[in-house]
C-alpha cells in the first residue's frame, strides 16, 4: 500500500515528548503529578492517583496523537439534549491515528497490565502486520507512550517497553490515566476519527487514502469503576459520534465500504 514515511517520518515522538514536558512544567495546573523511576523512565500520572481533569485530558489526547491532532472542546447534540464533547481534526489520520493513537500494543509483563497507544508505537513497530499496511516507520532517539491503566508502571515495565523499543528506560515518558477519570474520558472519546478508521482497515481498505478527518464526540460521565467507564466512553464514540472523512479513492474502493 502506498503512502508510507520512513526514517524520521513526522517526528511524532519528539512532538509527543514537546507535549509531555509542558504537561510536566504545568503540572500543579492540570493537576497531574510527575515520577521518576528508578532505572530513569518518566511517568505523567493524569487521573492514577491524581484527579487529573479537563486540561490534562486535552494534553493526554494530543500525545496519543502524536501531536498531529488538533482538540478542542464544544458543544454537541445527542438526541434532543446539548452535552459537551470534544471536536478533532487532523490532516495526517493514518499516522496521527493508526500509527500513534490506536491502542494496539499490550504491555504485560508479569502480573501488569495495560493497552498502550501514542507514538512510541511508531518506533517500536511491535505490530508487523499494522505497520506494514501503514507503510509507516519512525526512528526516534526518546519516546513517549500512553498507557490506560489504574496501576503506576513498575521499573520492570519500563526495562520491557525499552528493550521491545531498543530504547533506554531514560528515554522513555509515560502518560497515565485509568478509563474511569476524567483525562481517561477525554482522550477515549477524542478517538473518534481513530474509531472509523480502524473499522475501515478491518473491511481492507487502505486508509493510507484517508486525507483528512474531522469529528465530535460527546463526554462521558465518570464512571465508578473502570468497566462501567469502558461502556460508557464506548457509547459516546459508537453512538454519539459523527465524523467526516476526505477520501481519495474511486467510486468502486468506496462502494466495499
Amino acid at each position: 500500500m502506498g503512502g508510507g514515511v520512513s526514517g524520521a517520518g513526522l517526528g511524532l515522538n519528539e512532538r509527543a515528548w514537546r507535549l509531555a514536558e509542558d504537561m510536566m512544567a504545568n503540572a500543579d495546573a492540570l493537576r497531574v503529578a510527575v515520577r521518576t523511576l528508578p532505572g530513569g523512565a518518566r511517568v505523567i500520572d493524569a487521573g492514577m492517583d491524581t484527579p487529573g481533569g479537563y486540561g490534562a485530558g486535552l494534553a493526554l489526547a494530543g500525545i496519543c496523537m502524536g501531536g498531529l491532532g488538533h482538540i478542542d472542546y464544544v458543544p454537541t447534540m445527542v438526541g434532543s439534549d446539548m452535552w459537551s464533547g470534544v471536536r478533532v481534526w487532523t490532516d495526517h489520520p493514518a499516522v496521527s491515528c493508526m500509527a500513534s493513537q490506536y491502542a494496539g500494543w499490550a504491555i504485560q509483563v508479569g502480573k501488569y497490565f495495560a493497552m498502550g497507544s501514542g507514538p512510541l508505537r511508531a518506533h517500536a513497530r511491535v505490530e508487523k502486520d499494522l505497520f506494514h499496511k501503514l507503510g509507516y516507520t519512525e526512528s526516534a532517539q526518546r519516546g513517549v507512550l500512553v498507557l490506560e491503566t489504574r496501576a503506576v508502571p513498575t521499573d520492570e515495565v519500563a526495562a520491557w517497553v525499552g528493550q521491545k523499543a531498543g530504547l533506554a528506560p531514560s528515554t522513555i515518558t509515560f502518560v497515565a490515566a485509568p478509563t474511569a477519570s476524567l483525562a481517561g474520558g477525554v482522550q477515549i472519546s477524542a478517538r473518534i476519527l481513530e474509531t472509523g478508521l480502524h473499522k475501515m482497515d478491518t473491511l481492507g481498505f487502505d486508509v493510507n487514502k484517508i486525507v483528512s478527518g474531522i469529528g465530535v464526540a460527546p463526554l462521558p460521565p465518570v464512571a465508578k469503576n473502570d468497566l462501567r467507564a469502558i461502556g460508557r466512553t464506548n457509547d459516546c464514540v459508537l453512538y454519539g459520534g459523527r465524523a467526516r472523512y476526505t477520501v481519495q479513492a474511486d467510486d468502486a474502493e468506496l462502494a466495499e465500504l
